[in-house]
């Protein structure tokens, strides 16, 4: 009889413990890889500019407040495509993205700060060959407030030489700037709408 009672009490108690360990109602942001984009460009003597074709991109919420926003991008440096293949076997070599030894270029924001109704600052761990530096990516976002969608399109400036990069290509000045673009879409899959700074 008392092995019962302690049964239905444990029973009578698992589900108020489940709920304790439910989420809280916050956002769930859904990126979406069509439409969305991760391309770079660096001036040089003959251009070079492409995309990357295989990365992963996460938006995890702690709270309705856009500022309490975690991104992520995870990019496969191997997967970089610029329409040539000799410069794409350069860019993979150990004088730029030696994807053999770091095959993952990341971005992990510790920071988010609205700057204007639109326009927000994702400050940043940048780590690209095994060496990480704090780096900021400005964003816009577009879409209508509340529909649940939208896009944000930002850019990230870095020094190549900063992160070991400090060899050229024969024949083909290049400068010591590259420029990320990142075009993410994205859309709210459950939780409350998001709350921005008027």
């Amino acid at each position: 009889m008392r092995l019962a009672v302690i049964c239905l009490v444990v029973s009578a108690l698992l589900p108020l413990e489940g709920l304790a360990q439910a989420p809280a109602d916050v956002p769930v942001i859904q990126i979406t890889k069509e439409g969305s984009s991760i391309k770079f460009n660096v001036k040089a003597s003959v251009a070079i500019d492409g995309t990357f074709d295989k990365w992963d991109a996460t938006a995890t919420m702690t709270s309705p407040d856009v500022e309490t926003g975690v991104l992520d991008i995870k990019i496969q440096a191997a997967s970089v495509n610029t329409g040539s293949g000799m410069k794409d076997g350069k860019l993979k070599s150990k004088d730029f993205f030696d994807v053999d030894v770091d095959p993952l270029i990341t971005f992990h924001s510790t920071k988010v700060v609205q700057t204007g109704p639109n326009t927000f600052e994702y400050v940043g761990d940048f780590t690209i060959r095994g060496v990480t530096k704090p780096e900021k990516l400005t964003f816009a976002l577009s879409g209508q407030r509340g529909s649940g969608s939208g896009e944000i399109k930002g850019t990230m400036a870095f020094d190549r030489k900063d992160y070991g990069m400090n060899k050229g290509i024969p024949l083909v000045k290049i400068a010591d700037r590259v420029e990320v673009i990142v075009d993410l879409k994205g859309k709210r899959v459950s939780g409350p709408p998001l709350v921005f700074k008027q």
